[in-house]
């Protein structure tokens, strides 16, 4: 199966970068140049998944020069995002015992409904074996 080509007009509009920027990340090579050349120049659907990528990490604060690193293979947590008055977080409070919570962020924390239920029970578990301990 082919992949679809795109004008450099239609990958402004698809990713949502403008030209002028478009430009300037394929003249510093985060942006693979077309394929072809003049009329002919085409883009593919990697030239928009990179830029996205690109979009996405400059989004988040990151440094043209730090995505050009994480896009060469280098590995990178990306930075929490900072909130912003309206921002929603759920989180789930338990109450261990006097003076003792608990609160979780299961979307942080990388916890599934069910971990989570397991990990709150773990907790409750060794809070009392602490608690018959003393």
């Amino acid at each position: 199966m082919e992949d679809k080509k795109y004008t450099f007009e239609e990958l402004c509009t698809l990713t949502g970068v403008s030209s002028r920027t478009l430009r300037y990340y394929i003249q510093i090579g985060l942006v693979d140049k077309p394929i072809g050349q003049t009329r002919g120049a085409h883009y593919l659907s990697l030239h928009i998944e990179k830029i996205l990528r690109i979009k996405q990490l400059t989004e988040a604060g990151i440094s043209l020069e730090r995505i050009r690193e994480v896009l060469s293979g280098s590995p990178m947590p990306l930075p929490e995002r900072t909130k912003k008055p309206g921002d929603i977080s759920v989180r789930t409070h338990l109450w261990v015992g006097e003076g003792i919570e608990l609160e979780v962020s299961a979307e942080t924390a990388g916890l599934s409904p069910e971990k989570l239920r397991q990990f709150l029970k773990g907790v409750m578990q060794a809070y009392e074996q602490v608690k018959k301990d003393a």
